[in-house]
């Protein structure tokens, strides 16, 4: 086991480990910390606490210092430096006719490096548009392209449930997600109705899976024949979150269905596959 400090960079993302060495930092610190990018400010999302040595990326980098004032004042500095940044970049795009979105734009907390992140349907040749921004800023400049999925997660919003975006508020890392997901939860496999506004699948369909395949081990197959309080009948449909089951007993004219907890009733006999 060893002693590690989460540090997330930005208002949400993905939670890193240093290592603490000697600073007394808790969660919601400021810290400066060494990256591979060079030093950088990030907020501190768990306190120092113990983590195994298999789930450790070497080399563990450290904790450089609690922020001070001034590493504080520095970063409110870069945020604003960046809003400038962001309209000059949108202007060059735009004056070299390239085919992108501009997206956010990044300064390094020793204003040696400035990222550019966009979207783009394909590649692009933004090799002038490097050189343009070199002479404005006079420091290193970076182009990174995205996906939309990374878009979303930057701008944020919110989502058709009315909540905000997931991947901007909670979710820290982006997870394959896929139709098999929508039809085991019983959604329409319409895409506007099970897709995000990137235009990908919701990542809700992801973590809530675990859920759903949990629950569905307590119902019985469509086919299964069981006992009902209302006699034996075949299962025809279920409700996988409301734990019930749809039952159809008699045959002919005689046929009804009734909907049961799944806790009512006692399989019979499971149907073969």
């Amino acid at each position: 086991m060893t002693k590690v400090v989460s540090v997330r960079f930005g208002n949400v993302g993905k939670l890193y480990y240093f290592d603490p060495q000697d600073c007394d930092v808790k969660k919601g610190d400021k810290v400066i910390v060494e990256t591979s990018r060079g030093q950088e400010c990030g907020d501190v999302g768990i306190g120092i606490h113990e983590v195994s040595d298999d789930d450790i990326v070497q080399p563990l980098r450290p904790v450089v210092r609690v922020a001070s004032p001034e590493d504080i004042k520095k970063d409110e500095q870069n945020k604003e430096k960046e809003k400038q940044a962001f309209d000059t970049c949108l202007k060059k795009i735009k004056e070299h006719s390239l085919d992108m979105k501009l997206v956010d734009v990044e300064y390094s907390f020793d204003g040696q490096k400035l990222l550019f992140y966009f979207t783009a349907d394909g590649r692009v040749d933004f090799r002038e548009l490097v050189k343009d921004l070199a002479g404005v800023f006079r420091t290193r400049i970076e182009l990174r392209q995205i996906g939309v999925r990374d878009e979303s997660k930057i701008l944020g919003g919110v989502g058709i449930c009315g909540k905000q975006f997931c991947c901007s508020s909670f979710l820290f890392d982006f997870q394959p997600v896929s139709i098999k997901m929508a039809k085991e939860q019983g959604k329409s496999l319409n895409p506007t109705k099970i897709s995000g506004t990137c235009g990908r699948l919701m990542c809700c369909l992801k973590y809530e899976q675990e859920t759903y395949d949990e629950l569905s081990k307590n119902l019985p197959r469509n086919g299964t024949t069981v006992k009902t309080p209302d006699g034996a009948g075949t299962v025809i449909d279920s409700a996988i979150l409301a734990q019930t089951v749809k039952v159809r007993i008699g045959e002919g004219s005689e046929t009804v269905q009734h909907v049961y907890p799944v806790s009512s009733i006692r399989v019979i006999a499971e149907k073969k596959n």
